[in-house]
């Protein structure tokens, strides 16, 4: 990259928060964690926002009227989650409900507890950082307190349009910085051994940074399903395709669990929440090198074409690794 190019900052990055509708972006958050129960985790929502508990069933937990909006709770168990539904409308016997709650308490040993935040003005994600405080301090553990817990924290974007070329520039984006995201955030090796965060495959990535990729909607949700046939990606579009062609992605996975809606799903490859020194923060702001690359169309292109390059080498990865070379790439942060 040419040293006298102007670098954009991450505040202009920020820039590109809005809508097409003009109003500003938002954004969900599920953080997974252990160490303390759906009671503990409600009363430290409900300390740093307010507002007050609805128990759905023994598995999950709403907190309504906070002031950011209303928060879920629950443990990351559809099973479960759906006993306990039948169960608090008195469709199971005490019998079964003494199974479930054994049930969920070996569960609790395994499975995350989940916090889902309502959708956030992104400019109003900082305030998360409150909660994340308290929960700490409430004894919340993440993925680096055992080996068996391969937890994760997901950020939901909106979108600035839905167009696919307005998706295509995200999505190749991203695979650009994936490598960089992933050496910021030091994915714990549990998680890397895990199902939860793939990574996209050589071969596709190689097809779609082309530069002369740039399908249709419907033939980029066909690739993406021919090459990504599972939730199971640190980018999972699947939400977004089933909101926007629900029928052709159900056609290739009619039983996956999709919560389709208007945004992406990115996951994070840690929950470091007991970390005193981990913020929230500091993984959004990495994120927004993805959105200050995609503002500049030149930049992305270019950045594309190099990363090809790097593909068709023999061994990219044995000079310089291309999470490194990416760098120079990146916005500066000031």
């Amino acid at each position: 990259m040419p040293q006298n190019t102007p670098k954009e900052s991450k505040a202009a990055g920020s820039g590109f928060l809005d809508g097409a509708d003009g109003r500003e972006r938002r954004v969900g958050v599920e953080i997974e964690l252990a160490g303390i129960d759906l009671d503990a985790i409600a009363r430290c929502v409900q300390a740093t926002f307010g507002g007050h508990v609805e128990r759905v069933s023994p598995c999950e937990q709403r907190l309504v009227g906070t002031e950011l909006g209303e928060f879920k709770l629950e443990l990351d168990f559809s099973y479960l989650k759906q006993l306990g539904r039948e169960q608090s409308h008195g469709h199971s016997s005490e019998l079964e409900q003494l199974a479930t709650e054994a049930m969920a308490a070996v569960a609790r040993n395994i499975v995350p507890f989940e916090v889902v935040s309502p959708p956030l003005p992104m400019s109003r994600l900082p305030e998360l950082e409150r909660l994340v405080a308290a929960l700490r301090a409430g004894g919340a553990l993440g993925t680096r307190s055992a080996a068996r817990y391969a937890f994760g924290v997901h950020f939901n974007p909106e979108l600035p349009a839905l167009d696919v070329n307005t998706l295509l520039r995200y999505f190749k984006a991203y695979l650009c910085l994936h490598d960089w995201l992933s050496a910021r955030e030091r994915t714990d090796l549990v998680r890397r051994l895990s199902t939860f965060i793939q990574p996209f495959s050589r071969d596709y990535c190689r097809k779609v940074v082309d530069p002369d990729y740039w399908p249709d909607l419907e033939t980029f949700i066909d690739d993406y399903l021919y090459w990504n046939p599972s939730r199971n990606r640190s980018l999972d579009m699947l939400p977004l395709f089933a909101w926007l062609e629900p029928a052709r992605v159900r056609a290739v996975l009619p039983e996956e669990k999709i919560n389709a809606r208007p945004t992406l799903h990115y996951r994070l490859p840690n929950s470091d929440i007991d970390n005193p020194q981990w913020r929230l923060l500091d993984a959004w702001e990495d994120w927004l090198q993805v959105e200050a690359l995609v503002r500049d169309t030149e930049r992305l292109d270019e950045l594309c074409r190099r990363y090809l390059q790097h593909f068709s080498k023999l061994a990219p990865q044995l000079l310089v690794p291309w999470a490194e070379r990416v760098e120079l790439w990146l916005s500066d942060p000031s």
